[in-house]
């Protein structure tokens, strides 16, 4: 996180750079952790995508490497059914009833899936265009003179906003767009809409309300993710919705998804909550 704040988001060539320069420290330190060595294990299994390229080809790259070396089978592994899988790996898990509709928010990424089957039998209704909903909140994060990465920076200042003090778009969720991207996001046209709201604000010598713009800005964005994920559950029939990736982290997230699945009648992805928050294994 250290590398890229400095640079106010990720750049690919570091991330990839800092990939290769933690590659052999994480192998070993997650072997002596594990309590095992190479010659135990079973296979060999790497994130094939999707994400930055460079990174992506370190990591492929070392695990081609340590599967010819050992002799063990590679598997590739997408990194967005990894995120719905994660919660299996906690010691206090549970199975994941399936099917269910996943929704995956993170930094780079944000997508809908319908779930059936974690090794087999996962569709990907919709995704980003444009902006993933995580690097909406860096890029409004440095709008408002907040430090990277964006996402607990806005969390913090809107607790004190009103999420209803400033009507920002909600992007792909008009009549026309549902009919083309019912499933899709779009986050660029509101990140452009706060900043064109902020130089108004500074233009006129008014002082930022950042707690009312940082509020608005997450409502739009959960709004969005919602309504949409709601739509694919009313549409395949599935009562399920589950949530991954780092910005489920969101407090806001997290409330509204409570509240809005328990209203459709949403039945939870864990025991704890209506819907089960995972992070990226």
């Amino acid at each position: 996180m250290d590398e890229h704040a400095r640079y106010g988001g990720v750049v690919p060539e570091v991330a990839a750079r800092a990939h290769l320069e933690a590659m052999t420290p994480t192998l070993h330190e997650a072997l002596e952790r594990a309590g095992v060595t190479l010659d135990e294990l079973d296979a060999v299994a790497v994130t094939a995508g999707p994400g930055l390229a460079g990174a992506l080809m370190v990591g492929v790259g070392a695990a081609k490497a340590l599967a010819v070396a050992t002799g063990k089978p590679l598997y590739g592994v997408n990194h967005l059914v990894g995120h719905v899988g994660a919660d299996v790996l906690r010691t206090d898990g549970s199975d994941i009833e399936l099917p269910t509709i996943a929704l995956l928010v993170s930094g780079g990424h944000t997508s809908l899936l319908l779930v059936k089957d974690l090794v087999g039998d996962v569709e990907l209704l919709g995704e980003t265009i444009d902006d993933a909903a995580g690097e909406a909140f860096d890029k409004v994060a440095r709008l408002l003179g907040l430090p990277y990465p964006g996402g607990p920076q806005i969390d913090r200042a809107a607790a004190d906003g009103d999420p209803k003090a400033i009507r920002f778009p909600r992007g792909l969720t008009l009549p026309k767009d549902l009919a083309a991207h019912r499933y899709d996001f779009s986050f660029s046209g509101l990140k452009t809409a706060v900043a064109r709201w902020v130089e108004r604000c500074r233009d006129e010598g008014r002082e930022v309300p950042v707690a009312d713009v940082a509020a608005s800005f997450r409502e739009a964005v959960v709004d969005v993710l919602l309504t949409k994920a709601l739509n694919a559950c009313r549409d395949t029939g599935v009562d399920r919705l589950l949530l991954g990736g780092g910005v489920v982290a969101n407090a806001r997230l997290r409330q509204v998804a409570e509240e809005r699945c328990a209203a459709a009648g949403c039945s939870c992805g864990s025991r704890r909550s209506t819907c089960a928050r995972t992070t990226a294994p």
